[in-house]
């Protein structure tokens, strides 16, 4: 998949900004409590209660491989509406905080730079040009593994 023209949700994780298609976005909620599940990787944080649906939460920022940060006023949690297979789900994700919403024109958008084979960095879609600043472009359904996915799906059944 390659980044295409299109409005974009930025997102913070430390110094970084990434963008996820505004689409993918169902709603913006500030913390609540999280439930967590025995027996899963640091990054899935458990699950939330958003009225009455449960919504598995990734922290995308331990994803990443980033230091670990205490949650904070400005820490949101991000609904996403996610394609697995057939089916669309809802997840959850932690991230530093929200920026903006931006419209990025194809001639803002390139190609994400090729690290090698040692490196997976598939889930960057593009990299978004704006005035100074550089927003990586994510393919959200990319960032988790099939076993990962499979997780996300059996906890959001319907």
């Amino acid at each position: 998949m390659e980044a295409k023209a299109g409005i974009y949700l930025t997102l913070r994780l430390g110094k970084e900004a990434y963008g996820i298609p505004v689409l993918k976005v169902q709603e913006i909620i500030g913390r609540t409590e999280i439930t967590e599940v025995p027996r899963m990787p640091a990054f899935i944080k458990g699950v939330i209660n958003l009225r009455g649906k449960i919504i598995p939460l990734m922290d995308l920022r331990l994803k990443f491989k980033l230091e670990e940060k205490e949650y904070t006023d400005r820490t949101v949690f991000v609904v996403l509406e996610v394609n697995f297979g057939d089916r669309k789900r809802q997840m959850g994700i932690v991230v530093d905080s929200v920026s903006e919403v931006v419209k990025l024109e194809d001639s803002m958008i390139e190609p994400p730079p090729r690290y090698g084979v040692e490196v997976d960095s598939d889930f960057i879609i593009g990299m978004g040009k704006q005035n100074e600043k550089v927003i990586m472009l994510l393919d959200i359904e990319k960032v988790l593994t099939e076993n990962e996915m499979a997780f996300i799906a059996e906890e959001s059944k319907e």
